[in-house]
């Protein structure tokens, strides 16, 4: 890859906790198994109000943004058979970076590869490293040989198809990782957007009643719509015991507990409480603390649960998010959602994390070029 004059691109860079600045940067020449995106719309999530504010320092300046959707407009020779797509064919991008030959990208474990894992996904990487354009906060995308993109349906709105990295967690988490089976009784602690995504996950792969746990007035609005999503029952922790509501419409525990929250350090032990005896209790939100507040190892032990930590999401499960965006067949069209133009992401970010005005269960920016709307 090398840099060429015939063109610019910009982006907000992250230099420091709230401290994001608009950069030109030059368009970089596309080599062999590389592209370029433009992107379309870049969908935000908890992530990304942490790092703004400072919670997940970056160490260096870099282009924020991981749940990326855009048009592919460059493609370098043999790069349409490595990614399995055309120029002018809009695309979601991964996250995690695989470089197809390691052990854990074999088993599909892009978020293990021994290349790349954590160290540099799509939304983390430096603008110091060339061409700087590894972030959805931006113009463009620089496609390295190893990123992974994802066909979208035709007629999905961008906006709507960045719905494919929380969706797609939700299906990972809700779903595949504890192996919901029909019939089975799950509880999501978390009503936000990756809550209501496990919600149908567990409901598409047949479980026969879905609690869903939220606390406090933030929450009321996300619980209603939970129950337009297909909830048997919702429950508000701060007016009442969620533990006792399930055991109520149950008769006992739940066979899977799903615990996307976040910043919450006692959600391990609802979970665990909430849990029958042989369950499974998947943990996909990240703390920040390192107490858990009501948690009994020996409870893990005298249940005889099985624990299950989820990071991320993988292409199956975004794959399959896509398609189930498109399909209709959930409001996900209806959910309250607000859309800015990039250039004001660091507002938004701070609605996101509750410092100003109500926070929308789905936030996405796209670049000043495109269209926004409240």
């Amino acid at each position: 890859m090398s840099q060429s004059q015939a063109g610019e691109a910009w982006a907000m860079v992250l230099i420091g906790p709230r401290r994001l600045e608009r950069r030109v940067l030059p368009r970089p020449r596309i080599g062999p198994s590389e592209g370029l995106l433009r992107v379309e719309a870049c969908g935000l999530c908890g992530t990304d109000h942490e790092q703004f504010r400072g919670l997940l320092p970056g160490g260096k300046p870099f282009v924020p943004g991981h749940e990326v959707v855009g048009v592919v407009e460059e493609l370098g020779e043999g790069a349409a058979e490595r990614f399995g797509v055309e120029v002018g064919q809009r695309v979601a991008v991964e996250v995690f970076q695989a470089c197809r030959r390691c052990p854990a990208c074999r088993r599909g474990e892009a978020q293990r590869c021994e290349a790349h894992g954590l160290g540099d996904m799509v939304g983390f990487v430096p603008v110091e490293r060339p061409p700087g354009l590894f972030g959805g906060y931006a113009s463009h995308l620089f496609l390295g040989p190893d990123v992974q993109l994802l066909p979208v349906p035709e007629d999905l709105d961008p906006v709507l198809a960045t719905l494919f990295n929380p969706l797609g967690a939700g299906i990972r988490w809700g779903a595949d990782l504890p192996e919901v089976r029909a019939g089975e009784a799950v509880a999501v602690l978390g009503p936000g957007v990756r809550g209501l995504g496990a919600l149908v996950a567990a409901k598409e792969a047949g479980a026969g009643f879905v609690a869903v746990v939220g606390k406090g007035p933030q929450d009321a609005d996300r619980l209603a719509w939970a129950r337009r999503f297909g909830a048997d029952l919702t429950v508000d922790g701060a007016q009442a015991d969620p533990v006792a509501e399930v055991r109520r419409a149950l008769g006992q525990g739940a066979d899977v507990v799903v615990d996307v929250t976040a910043a919450a350090p006692e959600a391990l032990g609802l979970a665990v409480a909430l849990a029958r005896p042989g369950g499974r209790v998947v943990l996909a939100g990240t703390r920040g603390d390192p107490s858990t507040p009501g948690f009994h190892p020996d409870h893990l032990v005298y249940k005889e649960l099985t624990l299950l930590g989820a990071l991320g999401v993988d292409t199956s499960a975004s794959r399959r998010a896509l398609a189930l965006v498109a399909s209709g067949r959930y409001p996900f069209a209806e959910l309250p959602r607000v859309v800015r133009p990039t250039s004001q992401v660091g507002s938004l970010l701070e609605t996101m994390a509750g410092e100003s005005g109500a926070r929308p269960i789905h936030a996405v920016v796209v670049p000043d070029h495109e269209r926004s709307r409240p």
